[in-house]
């Protein structure tokens, strides 16, 4: 974490106008599987600028679906490697646990903060994952890199590019605001202030 208390306060939910409310309907709502009720610090911030958080669902939404073209394991692969580059501990604490629910272990977890030369991953995911690294470093994909990726054809190359890009920006928002943890989250050890 890189800051110990916002900069932006996470709204109060009982104190929210009519676009906030609209805004925040798919978490606040129990029926709904997007929230279930409820609304993540994330958002309760986001909130705050209704219009923007619309469009940074809707995109947002799309790298978590099944359109993306990375399977959910490798997504979720791509989003730690790119928060544990970024320094995000919101971001790192909220994908372990979601990453964790697509199939990645706890050793495989540690070894994503190793990075790609970590022992233990194909030839595929090393290069996924210094994709990753190469995306926030430089923000470019080397021809090497690109060439490890072909597997993934055109459109997994994209989605990953599109995935990293999307969560270096939410890597950005979190750090830069201040958001802090969900209760019940803990931040790595490696990322706390």
């Amino acid at each position: 974490m890189r800051l110990t208390r916002p900069r932006i306060e996470p709204v109060d939910l009982d104190r929210l106008d009519e676009t906030q409310r609209e805004a925040l309907a798919p978490f606040t709502d129990p029926s709904n599987k997007v929230g279930g009720g409820r609304v993540l610090n994330i958002f309760r911030t986001l909130v705050r600028a209704p219009k923007a958080m619309a469009g940074f669902l809707a995109w947002g939404n799309y790298i978590l679906s099944r359109r993306n073209a990375l399977p959910e394991r490798e997504r979720e692969m791509v989003i730690l490697r790119t928060g544990w580059n970024c320094k995000s501990g919101y971001e790192f604490a909220q994908h372990t646990r979601i990453g964790k629910a697509c199939g990645l272990t706890p050793d495989e977890i540690e070894r994503i903060k190793q990075g790609p030369d970590a022992p233990g991953w194909t030839t595929l995911e090393g290069a996924m994952l210094r994709a990753s690294d190469e995306l926030v470093a430089n923000h470019f994909v080397s021809d090497a890199t690109w060439a490890q990726l072909e597997e993934l054809g055109d459109k997994g190359r994209m989605d990953l590019v599109f995935t990293v890009g999307q969560y270096t920006q939410v890597s950005m928002m979190l750090n830069s605001f201040g958001i802090q943890l969900e209760d019940g989250d803990e931040a790595d050890p490696d990322l706390k202030a």
